[in-house]
């Protein structure tokens, strides 16, 4: 009787630790759980208006980061030129007030005019928010602890990139992940794998260069036999899967994407896929078929390529087995995701370099005049509304406490949520 009251107690004492983690969900890199994009239940009506906005603050600076969320704490980056900081702000997530802000100082540098200099979107866990900071003449990845003290720094080496940063951390498990691929004749890059406690580098995965570098964060996909494996997409390299914990190269599948890949590779099914392109050319994308027991596939495999009308920037998103691709220009596709077959394709106007979000059926995108876009996810197009936010922006947005958080250049709104 007293193991069995002991054990009662302890499962009790579990349950409460993990409750509030099972109710909440954090949004901790960018695109949110493991990049996929999607969130749980908003409080959103069909039809938006700034009557639900819950706050919207000025940011100082300007910057086309995303937030990401750990509890009631949102995080996000932001730089002023003309002052020459770069900022991590830490905000109240049910109020916009400002708990604390970091400061770092930088000179300018060339990057795309469509680029910013807080571009990389935050990593946060438990404990540390990760911020990475790249110039041509260095990259260095930060951890602070929750209350804004530094805990260490890495230097990455040197960026040579025509435009600029822009690839973002994630965390697994014990690892802060970083990609820092380059451009040009001998100027090689690295993939690393950083001890989230202690900063020290626990590996490097070496990468050629190429004339179109990737931008893309990468996918961390849980394997069939209960592996973790961590993918990438480069122009040089095709899809690669490291090992996370080694960087030891699991399988790669080079030769698949002739320009630059932006968006972050995504999965469906058994597939895994991602984009390249131009803003000036066709955008095209490639399905991988990973390997698993239920395929019997030893190698990855090419499923399908779709040459044309994809999406260049704006990472696709994933509902009931269908694949959404946001186009740079305003046209959104909807393909199977098991055959590329295309179901529809409509314009929904404007230009888009955020990422689409997915909540509730329905999917949200941000475009460049700051329209706040939203359609029904379904076999059918159905376009819901749009809400002008006023400002300008590149940036994707973030769901969390029921609340979409939508960042213009230099402005943080709270759209519904209690």
């Amino acid at each position: 009787m007293n193991r069995l009251r002991t054990f009662a107690a302890l499962a009790a004492s579990v349950f409460a630790l993990l409750s509030p983690s099972l109710k909440a969900q954090e949004w901790t890199r960018f695109r949110g759980p493991n990049g996929t994009g999607t969130g749980k239940p908003l409080t959103l009506p069909d039809t938006l208006t700034e009557k639900d906005y819950r706050w919207r603050i000025a940011l100082p600076g300007f910057g086309h980061s995303s937030p990401v969320l750990w509890g009631k704490k949102l995080f996000l980056t932001s730089a002023n030129a003309d002052e020459g900081k770069r900022y991590l702000l830490c905000i109240n997530a049910d109020t916009g007030a400002t708990l604390w802000k970091q400061t770092w100082k930088f000179a300018s540098y060339h990057r795309h005019e469509y680029n910013s200099f807080a571009s990389s979107t935050p990593t946060v866990d438990s404990g540390q928010v990760y911020v990475l900071w790249q110039t041509p003449e260095s990259v260095v990845l930060y951890a602070l602890d929750h209350k804004g003290n530094r805990v260490w720094e890495r230097e990455l080496g040197k960026l040579n990139l025509q435009h600029g940063g822009g690839s973002s951390p994630i965390v697994v498990d014990d690892t802060v992940i970083v990609s820092v691929e380059q451009e040009g004749e001998g100027n090689k890059g690295n993939l690393f794998g950083v001890d989230r406690k202690t900063g020290e580098i626990r590996w490097r995965n070496p990468r050629e260069p190429s004339q179109g570098a990737p931008y893309a964060t990468p996918l961390v996909n849980r394997t069939d036999d209960g592996k973790t494996e961590v993918i990438f997409a480069s122009t040089s390299h095709g899809f690669t899967s490291l090992d996370p914990k080694t960087g030891s190269r699991n399988w790669e599948v080079a030769g698949l994407f002739p320009l630059r890949c932006v968006t972050s590779p995504i999965r469906v099914g058994d597939l895994v896929v991602a984009t390249c392109g131009t803003l000036g050319s066709d955008k095209s994308a490639v399905a991988l078929r990973l390997p698993t027991r239920a395929n019997g596939k030893t190698t990855a495999e090419v499923a399908y390529r779709i040459p044309k009308g994809v999406c260049y920037v704006p990472t696709p998103i994933v509902s009931e087995g269908r694949v959404y691709f946001w186009g740079d220009n305003g046209v959104v596709s909807c393909y199977e995701g098991a055959t590329g077959k295309e179901l529809w394709r409509e314009r929904v106007g404007g230009d888009y370099f955020g990422s689409p979000v997915l909540c509730n059926g329905k999917i949200y995108a941000l475009g460049t005049r700051g329209e706040l876009t939203a359609i029904s996810a379904g076999s059918a197009f159905k376009l819901i509304g749009k809400l002008e936010t006023g400002e300008p922006t590149n940036s994707t947005p973030a769901i969390a406490n029921g609340t979409l958080y939508v960042r213009t250049e230099s402005h943080l709104i709270a759209i519904g949520g209690k």
